[in-house]
């Protein structure tokens, strides 16, 4: 695949919530597109980032790691973090990193993650005009938590790309979401012991042909 495709993907990885997955699946959908990579806001740089994760993960040569607009140390809510560093978060800041590759950006936590007074995640995706892969996984009021994230989207006209299941099968639950969405599912990402290139790599390979690449 030519590192300069002709018609890039803009896809932005958001969650359910938290621990769900984002950082892996932006890894996988990363190495199959062999995309820049960038995380817009960091809260919590120890033991490290997410950018740097997503890196040790990659192995095509093409891929680009693009700094983020903001890096905070405590590991918290971004408008927590930032605040306790006496910085603010302003929507101004945010600008697409130049590049004619395809690009994966990652998020933090959910939809409605707070930056700043009167600013949420969802308003910086809206705002840099991104499709969007939902990374959900089952649990108790895991439905719920879909369902809302989808219909925050549809609300505000940010098409979703996929919705992808991170964790072992659950027809019932998953079933129940594709058809009452009609949103694309990508392909399942397993429960792993171990998360690795080659993991990555595997996966990549799955997602590579669902994007008819």
């Amino acid at each position: 695949m030519s590192s300069f495709p002709t018609l890039s993907q803009r896809l932005f990885v958001t969650g359910i919530g938290t621990d769900v997955g984002k950082t892996v699946a932006a890894a996988i959908l990363t190495e199959a597109l062999q995309a820049d990579y960038w995380k817009p806001v960091q809260a919590g740089l120890e033991p490290t980032t997410d950018t740097a994760t997503v890196r040790s993960l990659v192995r095509n040569p093409n891929s680009v790691f693009h700094p983020e607009t903001y890096r905070l140390h405590l590991p918290a809510s971004p408008h927590a973090a930032a605040a306790a560093e006496q910085v603010t978060i302003r929507a101004a800041a945010f600008q697409l990193p130049r590049t004619d590759n395809h690009l994966v950006v990652e998020g933090a936590g959910g939809l409605l993650v707070p930056l700043a007074s009167g600013l949420l995640l969802v308003d910086v995706i809206q705002q840099l005009g991104l499709e969007v892969v939902v990374v959900s996984r089952n649990y108790l009021g895991s439905i719920n938590h879909t369902l809302l994230t989808l219909e925050a989207l549809r609300q505000r006209g940010i098409r979703v790309r996929g919705l992808l299941f991170n964790g072992e099968p659950t027809p019932a639950t998953e079933d129940f979401i594709a058809q009452h969405t009609g949103v694309p599912v990508m392909p399942r990402l397993r429960t792993e012991s171990v998360v690795s290139a080659e993991t990555v790599s595997r996966y990549a390979a799955e997602f590579r042909q669902w994007f008819g690449l």
